[in-house]
């Protein structure tokens, strides 16, 4: 096992080490990455914190011009009573502050959109459940630790909006009740990321 281990950490080393042949300029740098996800759900409604993990791949198109295109899963509790789960999967635009293609520390500012579904079930009853399908917009800041010229580590901060009816949960003696928001509106929550990312290649190359 230990042979074995010493294997694979020289082998990502290897990897990790590799220079990134850039053509022209950063366009074209693609990059996957996987992430974990923490989002804080509306207390009023009883709800906590949600937990999860998800993945992503980076496109970019300038030098501070970058895509990222992911898909998140969710888990929470409402209350004792009833569990939640989230899936987003959508797309951001990152702006970054200086065009160096690798500092120590890269920030950025983030914007973007995703479409969500929201699944509540009653931990006693599986067939007592609501499910809600909506979109979101989010914006918000991050930054890249740039570990290496390919391996990155991102902390990411958003706002995310939600447009339209939301789920929520109520429990009346003991008894779970579930319902949509009247109307539509604008439910919103913070959305952490803390991911690690790797720049396979440069897909192509342009003149600045």
């Amino acid at each position: 096992m230990n042979k074995l281990t010493a294997i694979v950490l020289l082998c990502s080393h290897g990897l990790i080490a590799q220079e990134l042949k850039i053509r022209k300029n950063q366009s074209g740098i693609f990059a996957l990455g996987v992430r974990s996800t923490l989002s804080s759900f509306d207390k009023n409604h009883g709800e906590t914190l949600g937990y999860g993990m998800g993945g992503q791949f980076r496109l970019q198109f300038s030098d501070r011009i970058n895509t990222e295109w992911y898909l998140d899963y969710m888990r929470s509790n409402s209350n004792q009573l009833v569990n939640r789960t989230d899936y987003h999967i959508g797309w951001s635009v990152m702006y970054y502050f200086t065009s160096k293609p690798a500092p120590l520390v890269k920030p950025y500012l983030i914007a973007g959109h995703c479409f969500d579904r929201t699944e509540m079930n009653d931990n006693r009853n599986a067939e007592n459940s609501i499910v809600r399908g909506s979109s979101a917009i989010q914006a918000g800041a991050g930054a890249h630790l740039n570990l290496s010229p390919r391996l990155d580590l991102t902390f990411t901060t958003q706002y995310m909006f939600h447009l339209g009816k939301d789920a929520h949960a109520h429990v009346h003696h003991d008894v779970v009740e579930f319902e949509h928001s009247e109307g539509t509106g604008i439910e919103g929550h913070f959305l952490f990321n803390l991911g690690l990312n790797y720049k396979i290649a440069d897909l192509w190359g342009r003149k600045n």
